[in-house]
């Protein structure tokens, strides 16, 4: 499972580069702003790898939270990035 969790962090990051060079290639900068939208679905992918790591111990549960904020936060960025293309 190490191996699908590292590799969708990776994936996404890997994404968010092309989405920044499609701005460059088009002229459009607002591309940059889906990027930025990106970012914070990025942590949460981050804050889930961590705590797996740590192999979901009590003492690190509030990247449990950390990781529904961040989903919250990144869906609702990356909406209002996506909004200002259409």
């Amino acid at each position: 499972t190490w191996a699908v969790h590292f590799s969708s962090v990776a994936e996404f990051i890997f994404a968010m580069g092309l989405v920044w060079q499609y701005a460059g290639v088009t002229g459009n900068e607002k591309w940059k702003g889906v990027t930025w939208g990106m970012l914070p679905s990025h942590a949460s992918g981050v804050a889930a790898c961590t705590y797996h790591f740590f192999f979901n111990a009590a003492a690190v549960s509030f990247l449990v939270t950390l990781q529904a904020g961040l989903t919250f936060l990144g869906n609702t960025t990356l909406a209002i990035a996506c909004y200002r293309l259409a």
